[in-house]
């Protein structure tokens, strides 16, 4: 029994020392990061004095202010700076004294004046963008590009050689495509944003619906529209591409001037945009559906369907705020050996959501 009493003793002490040490690694470690942050913080404001220096002499080089002004908002721009650094190191330092008296106890909270990466948007309208960095970052003086989510819906239909879209094989209001994508839109030159170019990439989906009780059948030789042997509920054949479009986009815009920043917005302006696209046929699909001994029956069939690998083609789009009409015509054929030529075009809505 005494035995057992000591040996609880012992264990008890040696689990006081190992919390003990733990507490001071603990302790040290706070201290240690906090130290660390005190030379980030100097050298984040000392980042952003050179980066809003570098914005007023951009803007003293463009007869926007004079020197007079231009020194005197650098010397403010500095005063301001070297306030933030003492500041933000005063309080760093009672964070240390705080975790020294307190042993480290619940001083390294969510308020510690840390160094965090954020996302963030400018406050532009349509040339917002979205950006990863620190939390005191200025704004960029002159944002040359910008980014938006493409999506696109409407109607899908095929150009055949020799006769109108009036004879065509394929239903116009059954017939559908859909694009989802990213863009960038840089503007050309330094100082006017009349011409812009728009580049990114693209997912698109074509789909096809056969007039009559017909499905797509690839005899080898060619791939061709055939009679199904029971009445059909549903035929539909899509193609999907991943293509990477360019663009020339004209059009006004307004220019926005503020103290430490200006941007181009073209927002509420009318938008001309017109180009081409390449890329990759990513598979071809076929869904069927039909009734069979009173039992209803969906095929989804997958392949090749003799379909191109690569495809490429014109675009274009006129559109106001994030809304535009748009026009795209594949010049690729969609099958490769087919004796007659037929090839994809679409037409429908264009949204660009920054």
């Amino acid at each position: 029994m005494k035995t057992t009493t000591i040996c609880t003793a012992i264990v008890l002490w040696l689990l006081a020392i190992a919390a003990s040490q733990a507490q001071e690694t603990t302790l040290e470690k706070d201290i240690k990061i906090l130290e660390n942050l005190k030379e980030q913080v100097i050298q984040e404001e000392k980042d952003a004095l050179k980066n809003e220096v570098e914005s007023i002499t951009q803007r003293l080089e463009n007869d926007n202010i004079t020197a007079a002004e231009a020194e005197e908002l650098k010397q403010k721009a500095a005063e301001k700076r070297a306030l933030n650094i003492e500041n933000r190191v005063a309080i760093i330092d009672n964070k240390i004294a705080l975790a020294e008296r307190n042993e480290g106890d619940n001083v390294m909270g969510d308020d510690t004046d840390r160094l965090v990466l954020r996302i963030g948007r400018d406050d532009n309208q349509n040339d917002s963008f979205w950006y990863v960095g620190r939390k005191n970052k200025p704004r960029e003086y002159d944002l040359r590009t910008s980014s938006d989510f493409v999506f696109a819906v409407g109607l899908n239909n095929v150009i055949t050689e020799g006769e109108s879209l009036e004879d065509s094989d394929f239903k116009t209001g059954g017939s559908k495509f859909a694009e989802l994508g990213w863009a960038w839109k840089t503007r050309v030159f330094k100082e006017s944003n009349w011409l812009r170019i728009k580049y990114g990439f693209s997912f698109q989906f074509n789909g096809l619906k056969p007039t009559g009780n017909r499905y797509y059948v690839d005899t080898g030789a060619q791939t061709e529209l055939q009679e199904f042997p029971v009445n059909l509920d549903k035929s539909k054949f899509r193609m999907d591409n991943l293509v990477f479009p360019v663009h020339f986009e004209i059009g006004p815009s307004e220019k926005i001037e503020k103290e430490d920043y200006f941007r181009y917005n073209t927002y509420n302006k009318i938008k001309f945009g017109i180009g081409a696209y390449a890329g990759f046929n990513l598979g071809v699909r076929q869904k069927l559906k039909f009734e069979e001994d009173g039992d209803d029956v969906k095929q989804k069939l997958k392949g090749d369907y003799n379909t191109n690998n690569f495809v490429y083609g014109l675009s274009t789009y006129i559109g106001w705020r994030e809304t535009a009409l748009y026009l795209k015509y594949d010049l690729n054929t969609i099958f490769k050996d087919n004796p007659v030529d037929q090839r994809n075009v679409s037409l429908g809505l264009r949204f660009d959501l920054d």
